[in-house]
């Protein structure tokens, strides 16, 4: 498991700039699986067997995000779940969103 997942999100109250150049960098780097898409959010798709396993994947990820606040976009297909994750209050990446998707990782049996 990520240190990243160990952490708790930080709800964020705004005024902060998001993640850019190295410091976005060295986070992303700890989540290969991820994709940062023009430094403002963050996506992975999940692939499962059959549309069972990927909803349970998907409650038990809603779960997570419920405790820790910070909801990411979840689009649930038959076999695969997509999720992405941004800060909405800054129109971008922090730490917070890193620390989901390794929590989120934690999740997954592939």
């Amino acid at each position: 498991m990520s240190d990243l997942a160990s952490k708790n999100c930080v709800p964020c109250k705004g005024g902060v700039p998001p993640l850019k150049g190295e410091p976005l960098h060295a986070l992303s780097h700890q989540l290969p699986n991820w994709k940062v898409i023009n430094e403002h959010h963050i996506t992975r798709e999940f692939k499962f067997p059959d549309f069972k396993e990927a909803l349970d994947f998907v409650n038990r990820a809603g779960a997570v995000a419920e405790q820790q606040g910070h909801h990411p976009d979840i689009l649930l297909k038959w076999g695969k779940a997509e999720i992405t994750i941004w800060t909405h209050k800054i129109d971008g990446l922090t730490e917070s969103d890193f620390i989901m998707a390794a929590k989120i990782d934690s999740l997954y049996p592939g």
